[in-house]
């Protein structure tokens, strides 16, 4: 029998605030009496979605991978079905988001748009993080750790990395501000978590999971002029060619990542969380993605 992971009962009575930022709905509790005094995020998936596992197999890639990321825990909330997801917020650290930080480096830049913002480039994220941080080591480091974000997004098929799912946190001492990447957070839209079962098994039959990954767009273009973001694997392939002293590093990382530890992370999902389509799919999914990815190194 699986090694199912833990369940997290959410009371009504730890209920804090509403969060008003993205498309789905959630709200923040704490649970009373206990320390340390760690806020947490219920996420509602979508109705129909798998918007619930594919956060936590995500975060569990993740943790595989050595990546920097929110952790995350599987969660019922009245009765339904969620994730909750625990803050890096706290100890006197602030959370600026991306649009936030583009808004002030780039031309132009809308924060508030957030589909087909197509000025959220790698390089204008690039350029944001060299203004960030004051030496060249910390901009080095901060681009070697959001590249790895990038890879993640890419063995998961996560198309939602928008301006708006990644930021910066920043820390005022008695001396100076302290800057540095914030986890990698947001990862629902990832691993098919959209497609029913009927589509998926479809997918599967035809042998198309790679057509379905290639043809995924994601939420960071790389020109101002494009229609559409690349999909998470070909943002890869072009960084790669353009930027491999930050990517390459990453890239190693993925012989962590076995055929075995893939197994292990989606069927430790409760039975009743995930039916065998969506765990087929995710699956398939990472490995065809860890095959192209394992071209780059």
């Amino acid at each position: 029998m699986p090694n199912y992971y833990s369940i997290i009962e959410v009371n009504p009575e730890w209920m804090l605030d509403q969060e008003s930022m993205g498309s789905k709905e959630k709200f923040w509790y704490r649970e009373p009496e206990v320390e340390p005094r760690i806020d947490f995020l219920f996420k509602y998936p979508r109705p129909g979605s798998g918007e619930h596992w594919s956060e936590k197999i995500a975060a569990e890639v993740a943790r595989c991978l050595d990546i920097d990321r929110a952790n995350v825990e599987l969660a019922i909330f009245q009765d339904t079905l969620g994730s909750v997801t625990e803050s890096f917020t706290r100890n006197g650290l602030a959370l600026f988001h991306g649009n936030q930080l583009l808004e002030v480096t780039v031309q132009d830049y809308d924060p508030e748009r957030r589909y087909r913002q197509t000025f959220h480039t790698l390089d204008n994220v690039w350029q944001t993080l060299e203004q960030a941080f004051a030496e060249p080591e910390g901009v080095r480091n901060a681009k070697l750790e959001f590249a790895e974000y990038l890879i993640l997004d890419a063995v998961i098929g996560n198309t939602d990395r928008h301006h708006e799912n990644w930021g910066l946190l920043y820390r005022h001492t008695d001396v100076d501000l302290r800057v540095r990447l914030a986890p990698s957070f947001d990862h629902a839209s990832s691993l098919g978590r959209e497609l029913s079962d009927t589509r998926r098994d479809r997918v599967l039959t035809e042998g198309r999971v790679g057509a379905y990954s290639e043809r995924a767009p994601g939420g960071i273009y790389w020109s101002a002029d494009d229609r559409n973001g690349p999909s998470p694997l070909e943002l890869l392939r072009r960084a790669v060619r353009v930027y491999p002293d930050y990517f390459r590093p990453g890239l190693l990382k993925l012989e962590l990542l076995t055929e075995n530890n893939i197994m292990e992370i989606v069927n430790r999902i409760p039975a009743d969380w995930m039916t065998d389509s969506q765990r087929f799919f995710a699956v398939a999914l990472m490995q065809y993605n860890l095959e192209q990815l394992s071209e780059l190194t």
